[in-house]
């Protein structure tokens, strides 16, 4: 017997009709990536066995030099001596093992491959864990790095352009950028607001930054803010300007991209296949003015604005 229908129903309803079609479905979204600028905007050294040594001269102020006069008189004698015990950076293994179950893999990778989408999902909090080091790290981080005649405090609390022009006067060489949290940099633009003095923006990697004497403002999640204070890192990079570099081993076995690898493990007997996921970085400073930080900076400050209406 058919089965009766709403006779006020005249063509195939939405809810019928959906269940013969196909829906369109977006890959996993994992909302904890970031841009992760600092990897990009640092120059990755490749290193043998895992160390890097940092050579530094160690007599800067003895080294004599003399501008020849016409005359006979005597040239300075002089040699540049080296540090007996420079410093050397190992680099730091961020690693896990991802675990897929052969029945997920093969019943259900259409249209998705699902080891390809929990690799890359993996590989992306590696990546995310791998700047924060470099952030972090208490042994190689650029918080940790810093020299204490290149560490300032606000002169008021929120980060002014007055305590920007003395981050540069720290960092005068060539600075790259300065790295701060986002909260910081919001702060920074308030200040500036106030003062009737907008920042220029620069477009780089397809995004707007805001540039204080030039020098690009990059954000970051990773660096921490306690008790709405927070901190703003100034660096130069690279080898030839004597700045900051990234450290990573390179020829690794299943080499994905520069230090990472992705190593099959082998299937348990519980039908699990295995995969072992490496990342091998760290960060080297070549001179101590290649760094500097602002410290103490309150992220929330705000002003009150007059309205006045004509």
């Amino acid at each position: 017997m058919a089965k009766t229908t709403d006779r006020s129903q005249l063509a195939l309803a939405d809810h019928a009709a959906r269940q013969l079609a196909n829906a369109t479905k977006t890959v996993p979204q994992l909302s904890t990536i970031t841009p992760r600028w600092l990897t990009h905007l640092l120059q990755w050294i490749p290193v043998e066995a895992g160390i890097y040594r940092v050579n530094r001269v160690s007599n800067t102020d003895d080294i004599q030099v003399a501008c020849t006069q016409r005359d006979e008189a005597t040239l300075p004698q002089t040699f540049v001596d080296y540090d007996a015990k420079p410093r050397e950076y190992f680099l730091n293994g961020v690693s896990t093992v991802l675990d897929v179950h052969t029945r997920v893999a093969d019943l259900y990778s259409s249209p998705h491959d699902q080891i390809k989408e929990q690799l890359r999902l993996t590989i992306e909090t590696i990546k995310e864990r791998q700047e924060s080091e470099l952030i972090n790290n208490p042994e190689y981080g650029l918080l940790a790095s810093v020299a204490d005649e290149q560490r300032l405090s606000t002169l008021a609390g929120p980060p002014t352009p007055d305590d920007l022009d003395d981050l540069l006067r720290k960092v005068w060489k060539e600075p790259g950028f300065f790295f701060s949290h986002f909260d910081a940099i919001a702060a920074f633009g308030r200040e500036c607001t106030r003062r009737g003095v907008p920042p220029p923006t620069v477009s780089l990697f397809g995004s707007q930054f805001i540039t204080w004497r030039g020098v690009p403002l990059i954000p970051s999640n990773k660096i921490p803010v306690e008790d709405g204070k927070t901190k703003i890192i100034l660096l130069r990079v690279g080898e030839k300007r004597q700045g900051i570099v990234g450290l990573f081993q390179p020829g690794l076995a299943g080499e994905q991209s520069p230090g990472l690898s992705v190593r099959f493990m082998g299937i348990s007997r519980n039908a699990i296949s295995s995969y072992l996921i490496s990342l091998y970085c760290s960060l080297a400073v070549l001179t101590e003015d290649a760094l500097a930080v602002l410290e103490d900076v309150e992220v929330d400050k705000y002003h009150d604005y007059p309205i006045n209406y004509k």
